[in-house]
C-alpha cells in the first residue's frame, strides 16, 4: 500500500489569526472538502475545535467518515486523521499558518493511502482540485 500526499502552498492577504479561525471551524471545512460536515464532539481543555474536536463527512452517496484533530496550536497548526469509517489508511491532514508580509503563508498537506488499487490517487486528485477552487472563497470569507 503506497501513499500518496497532496501539498498545497497558498498566501492569504489577511493575518494568520483570521485564517486559522475561519479554517478551524469544522463546519467552514464543508466547501473545501465538497461534503457535508458535522460535528460530532468539541474539543479538549476549552477548544472547540481543538485536540479530540471530531467532524463526520459526508461525500455523495459514499458513506460518511470522521475526523479528529489529534495537534493544535492557535493561528499556527492543525493536524488531523481520519479515525473511523474509511477505506483510506493513515490518511493525515496537517494545515500550517505562518505570517508574511501583509498576510499569511498556508501550507496544506494531506498524507492518504489505500489497500484499494489506485483509490489514493483518485482521492488525491479530487481533493487537490477541491481544496484549490475552495481557496477564494476562504480569503473572502475569513
Amino acid at each position: 500500500m503506497r501513499a500518496c500526499h497532496v501539498h498545497i502552498e497558498h498566501d492569504f492577504a489577511k493575518p494568520p489569526e483570521r485564517v486559522f479561525a475561519h479554517l478551524a471551524e469544522h463546519e467552514n471545512l464543508a466547501a473545501v472538502f465538497g461534503a457535508k460536515i458535522k460535528r460530532l464532539c468539541d474539543g479538549e481543555a476549552g477548544e472547540r475545535n481543538g485536540v479530540g474536536s471530531c467532524r463526520q463527512l459526508k461525500i455523495g452517496p459514499l458513506a460518511p467518515f470522521e475526523e479528529t484533530v489529534t495537534e493544535f496550536v492557535p493561528s499556527q497548526r492543525i493536524v488531523y486523521r481520519i479515525t473511523k469509517g474509511s477505506p483510506l489508511r493513515g490518511h493525515v491532514g496537517t494545515m500550517t499558518f505562518a505570517p508574511v508580509a501583509g498576510g499569511t503563508r498556508f501550507v496544506y498537506d494531506i498524507r492518504l493511502a489505500s489497500p484499494i488499487p489506485g483509490l489514493a490517487r483518485v482521492v488525491r486528485a479530487s481533493l487537490t482540485r477541491s481544496i484549490e477552487r475552495a481557496l477564494p472563497t476562504v480569503e473572502r470569507e475569513a
